[in-house]
């Protein structure tokens, strides 16, 4: 396992339009996803431990936001063939066991990731209802662990404030986890 960090945010950075398979029969594209204020792209994983961590608090966030106009979509990138806990059947598994409420799609070529240079799971994208990159930091202070319930939710409120102000941020701390398992 490959300890990263995401990378800094780059403001306004425009979304890249992607087409992927997801668990519930459907394809998905950037437009699909989108919600009226804004969208969150987050690549995970089924068998990272820093994903692990905080798999209930991404679904809990996700039904939050949703509320506040941002849509939420799951990508996973992974190597499935040297990582099969996170096969497609797996994906659809753990998906339907945490009831996401959002698309959990496979980017089975890798190119999504390159795109969007995801570097880590977990690595969120932030954006605005105008597809302008406003957050790439952390969910929380968790690690491998889970933080304490009263921990302050970084991803939540930067979500919070572009729906609110179609901005993000400006201090963000980067998300950390596992190397994306590149082919």
């Amino acid at each position: 396992m490959v300890l990263l960090t995401s990378s800094e945010c780059n403001f306004n950075l425009r979304a890249t339009d992607f087409n992927l398979p997801g668990v519930d029969g459907r394809t998905w594209s950037l437009k699909e996803c989108m919600g009226k204020n804004g969208l969150l792209i987050m690549f995970i994983c089924n068998h990272c431990p820093y994903v692990k961590a905080i798999q209930k608090r991404i679904v809990r966030d996700a039904l939050e936001l949703k509320q506040l106009g941002i849509e939420s979509v799951a990508i996973l990138s992974n190597d499935t063939t040297d990582y099969p806990e996170d096969s497609f059947i797996n994906m659809k598994l753990l998906a339907e066991q945490l009831n996401f409420s959002f698309p959990y799609l496979l980017d089975e070529s890798q190119q999504v990731a390159k795109n969007y240079d995801a570097v880590c799971t977990p690595d969120f994208f932030g954006y605005n209802k105008d597809y302008e990159l406003q957050y790439r930091g952390r969910l929380d202070e968790s690690r491998k662990e889970t933080s304490p319930e009263d921990s302050r939710r970084d991803l939540f409120e930067a979500m919070k404030l572009i729906a609110e102000t179609n901005h993000g941020p400006q201090h963000q701390i980067p998300s950390m986890g596992c190397s994306i398992k590149w082919k």
